[in-house]
């Protein structure tokens, strides 16, 4: 049953960083068309944004790993 629990809970939290990610993305091309000069300011922004959210599901994935 614990590999069960675990396995639904890695794949909830890959699905939710995905997630994430995509409405990073999303978001940062609406605004790469909206200005095109501050591309480079958004673009920078979004990287970051998108290396948090992986991070954050990382964390959580070595965190079940570590608690089973």
């Amino acid at each position: 049953m614990t590999g069960t629990l675990i396995s639904i809970g890695l794949g909830l939290a890959a699905l939710a960083a995905a997630i994430g990610i995509g409405q990073i993305g999303g978001k940062a091309m609406d605004a790469i068309a909206r200005q095109p000069e501050a591309a480079n300011d958004i673009r920078g922004n979004m990287i970051l944004a998108a290396a948090l959210v992986e991070g954050a599901a990382l964390i959580s994935m070595i965190l079940m790993f570590v608690s089973a």
